[in-house]
Order: structure tokens, then C-alpha cells, then sequence
């Protein structure tokens, strides 16, 4: 009987260093691929860096779309304390996601083919930047949890509900803090799950969720990206009619339009028009327009040039720490 229990428990302790082994290597397999992102921040609160990975070796980063990336461009820093600029390619807020591109070569990443799947009561692990503990060549930090469930999203941060509201996996770990988005969830063979999301609050038990997007979301969105062929049906293309839809027919008045980029800020909301009626104030910025990003007011233009009357507008808009979705339609007539 000794020798049985003995036999167990040596086998066992076997099996927990055979698996502690394989995390650590699964861990400096991954380490190398995720990427520390500065940028844009530090008003109202503001967190100025975040998370995202390699997908490719000629330097095409993946992370979630955010305030961090309202600037021209981002700085990423790699495992290694290297440092670089990164220029956002685009990115699509059906998704949640973008995608950045640095000038370097032969770096370690994540092929998106090879992304695993899992269930509920499966072991992962998450990588992030969060609380912007490295800023040069230190390790992210890496958590270990279990997945609770595979689930549809419905979540909003303040009273405003998320634009992703696809399928995720809830993980039972704090993985989802200030800096964590854009950061990856992975098997304990190291395998990229998912791509961690933002802080956001359950609808449902008014609660933070701890939440990941499985790669199967958004990889195809990656691939066009990366391809140069990502397009927005309802956008249609540059052969399209043009039509003289304008910001002010919505009862928007922007700032001024004084250098080539000039941010898309609402200066002034007209009283009782539908952009008041739905919400929009003073100093909101326009990040978003029917999918697109909005990178300036004359990108705004081209894009509302090309709406025809009783056509439909949605803006995501900036406002302080919350992203609000509001919904508009193009005036019949004037």
C-alpha cells in the first residue's frame, strides 16, 4: 500500500515539474513576440503606454484600438530594450483592432495561422505591459488563469456599450488593467489564443470583465491590412459619386481646420439639431466614421462627401476616457 502511494506522488511530482518546464519555456517562446507600446495619454487619466505582439518578421504589430494611437506615431519598445517607431497602418472598430508597422527584420512573432482554441477550464497564460511595469528590455508580465467561459461580449465602459460586441473568452485571472490591452492570451504550450482587451464593465452583472478576443475574430482583418486590401463595403470606393454632405448638416461645428492634420475636435454642437439630439457635445473627437479611422478633419470631409441624403453615419467619438457611439443620418434634404 506504501508503495503504491509512494509511487503516485513520485508520479505526480514528475508530472508538476514536467509542466513547470514547459511553462518556462512557453514563456521565453513568448516573451520575444509581445511588444511595450508608448504613445498618446496622459489627459483625464489617460494611461500613455499598452500592449501588442508581432505577427509578422518584417514588423507588423498587432494591438487594440485606443487613445494610445491618436498620435502620428507610436513608440514600441521590443523584448531586447530596442526602440522604434511605429506607424499605424489602420485599423477597424468593428473589430477592436489595429495594426502598426516598424522598420526592422527577422524578428520572432506570432503566425496567425497557427492560432490554437480553447474551452472552458482550459489553463492559460496572459502577457501585457500592464501597469507599465518594463520599459526597456524587462519582461512583461505574465499571468496564469483559467478560461471560465467562451461567451458573446456585452460590455460598455461608463454608460456607453463596447463597439466589439463578438465573441470572447472571460478568463478567470486580473488580466484586463491599464496597459494590459493589446497584450496575448496563450495556451501553456505558449500557442496565441487570444488578444486582450480593454477595461471594460459587464452589462449583464455591472461588473470588470477580464476578457480576451480569440484570434479567429480578427485575423482575416489583419491579413487584408497587412495586404494593403482592407476596405469597408459601406465606404465603397473612389469612383463613387460625390455628393456635398458636410459636417454641419448634422449640427456639427469643427474646430478650425488650420494645419494638415487637424484633429477631428467638435468645437461647437448646434442646439436642437440631431447631432445634440443625439448626444454629441463640445470637444468630442471624432475617431471613427462609418468604420473608418478619422485621422483629421479632411479625412472627415472625404468621407462624409461620399454619403448620399438618408444614408447612415456612425461616429465613435473620444470623450475623455470613453469611446460613445452615436448614430446619425444624412439630411434628405437642406
Amino acid at each position: 500500500m506504501w508503495k503504491s502511494v509512494g509511487t503516485i506522488c513520485c508520479v505526480f511530482a514528475a508530472c508538476c515539474v514536467a509542466s513547470a518546464a514547459e511553462r518556462h519555456t512557453a514563456i521565453e517562446q513568448v516573451q520575444p513576440r509581445v511588444v511595450k507600446l508608448f504613445g498618446a495619454g496622459g489627459f483625464k487619466n489617460l494611461a500613455d503606454y499598452g500592449s501588442g505582439f508581432l505577427v509578422s518578421p518584417d514588423g507588423y504589430i498587432v494591438t487594440v484600438w485606443s487613445h494610445l494611437l491618436d498620435n502620428d506615431v507610436v513608440s514600441v519598445v521590443l523584448s531586447d530594450g530596442r526602440r522604434f517607431f511605429g506607424r499605424l497602418v489602420a485599423a477597424d472598430s468593428s473589430k477592436d483592432v489595429a495594426v502598426l508597422k516598424i522598420d526592422a527584420e527577422d524578428l520572432p512573432y506570432f503566425n496567425l495561422d497557427e492560432a490554437a482554441v480553447a474551452g472552458p477550464g482550459s489553463r492559460i497564460m496572459a502577457f501585457s505591459n500592464v501597469f507599465k511595469v518594463a520599459a526597456g528590455d524587462e519582461p512583461v508580465t505574465v499571468m496564469h488563469g483559467v478560461i471560465a467561459a467562451r461567451t458573446t461580449l456585452s460590455a460598455r465602459r461608463g454608460r456607453f456599450n463596447s463597439a466589439y460586441q463578438g465573441p470572447v473568452y472571460i478568463v478567470d485571472a486580473v488580466t484586463n488593467n491599464p496597459g494590459a490591452a493589446g497584450g496575448v492570451l496563450t495556451n501553456r504550450q505558449g500557442q496565441l489564443l487570444a488578444m486582450l482587451g480593454r477595461e471594460l464593465k459587464s452589462n449583464e452583472s455591472n461588473t470588470w470583465l477580464n476578457y480576451a478576443v480569440p484570434v479567429s475574430e480578427f485575423r482575416n482583418t489583419v491579413r487584408d491590412i497587412i495586404a494593403g486590401t482592407f476596405t469597408r463595403d459601406e465606404l465603397g470606393t473612389g469612383d463613387n459619386p460625390k455628393y456635398e454632405t458636410a459636417a454641419n448638416d448634422f449640427g456639427m461645428m469643427l474646430v478650425p481646420d488650420v494645419v494638415f492634420r487637424t484633429p477631428a475636435y467638435i468645437d461647437q454642437v448646434v442646439p436642437e439639431s440631431q447631432a445634440a439630439t443625439q448626444g454629441l457635445q463640445s470637444d468630442d473627437l471624432i475617431v471613427f466614421a462609418n468604420g473608418e479611422l478619422v485621422s483629421s478633419i479632411r479625412v472627415l470631409r472625404e468621407i462624409l462627401g461620399r454619403l448620399p441624403p438618408g444614408d447612415n453615419l456612425t461616429l465613435i467619438v473620444r470623450r475623455g476616457e470613453r469611446l460613445v457611439t452615436v448614430q446619425l443620418e444624412v439630411p434628405r434634404e437642406k
